[in-house]
Formats: structure tokens, sequence, C-alpha cells
């Protein structure tokens, strides 16, 4: 099992079909002082599975400050069932993780760590900046 796609946005939805929909991506945020609390950001992952992954899957969030501090961990399971033995059995499955009301302390890069059954599998880097001149690209309000 793999992940081939891991991003942070405003908002993001999974329909009917099985389509994932995201709203706003972005890789940094920032405000006036700190400690900053950011309402909700959406944690955007799709697994990819071929048959020989079907079962239970453990997986496991950890969000670091620019230190290296935890500041969440969060750990489950993911059940897959097998997928289709046409176009090389591979099947995709989105997921997406609301958090709210983050508080993040201070500003520098803060990173959102995935493993799955025990092995590191993406880094997600998330910029957090405060008031002051900005150098590289927009940043997303809080």
């Amino acid at each position: 099992m793999d992940i081939d796609l891991a991003l942070l946005a405003d908002a993001a939805t999974i329909d009917g079909a099985g389509k994932l929909n995201i709203l706003g991506i972005f890789d940094s945020i920032g405000g006036r002082q700190f400690p900053l609390k950011h309402g909700r950001l959406a944690l955007v992952i799709r697994f990819t599975a071929g048959l020989e992954d079907a079962g239970s899957h453990d997986v496991l969030l950890r969000l670091s400050d620019p230190e290296g501090q935890e500041m969440v961990s969060l750990n489950g399971t993911i059940q897959l069932g097998p997928g289709p033995a046409a176009g090389g059995g591979r099947i995709r499955v989105p997921h997406i993780l609301n958090l709210d009301g983050l508080v993040f302390q201070k500003p520098g890069t803060h990173v959102f760590d995935v493993s799955l059954d025990g092995e590191h599998s993406v880094t997600i880097p998330l910029r957090v900046q405060g008031a002051g001149p900005q150098v590289d690209g927009p940043v997303a309000q809080a």
C-alpha cells in the first residue's frame, strides 16, 4: 500500500461516486500574532493498494512543530478489500481528515508525517508565518 496524494486544503469532500473534490490547496498560513489559531484545515490523503494489500493497515499521523516537538498524534486502522482484477488490481482510497482549531505556538515549518504499518510514508510541510513582509508566495490568512 502506498500514498499517491497528500496535501492540505481549506475543504475537501468525497462524492457518492468516490470522486475527490478539493478546495483551496495551500502549504502556508499566517497571522498577526502567536499563538496562532487556525480555524480548519483538511488533510487529504489518497491510499493506493493492490490485491496483495487487502486487509487491515495501521495509519499514524503526527504533526510536529519546527523543533520536532509533537503537537498532535492520531492513529487508526484502514480496512481494505481486494481491488478489481482488471487494470492491475489497484484501487485508490481517498481519505479526508478535518482538523479544527489547531494552535501554532510559533512561526516556522511544521510537518505532518504519515506512517503506514509502522513505516514512514509521506511528509507534508506547512509553513506558519507571522506578520511581516511576504517573501515567496501568497499566504492563507487564519
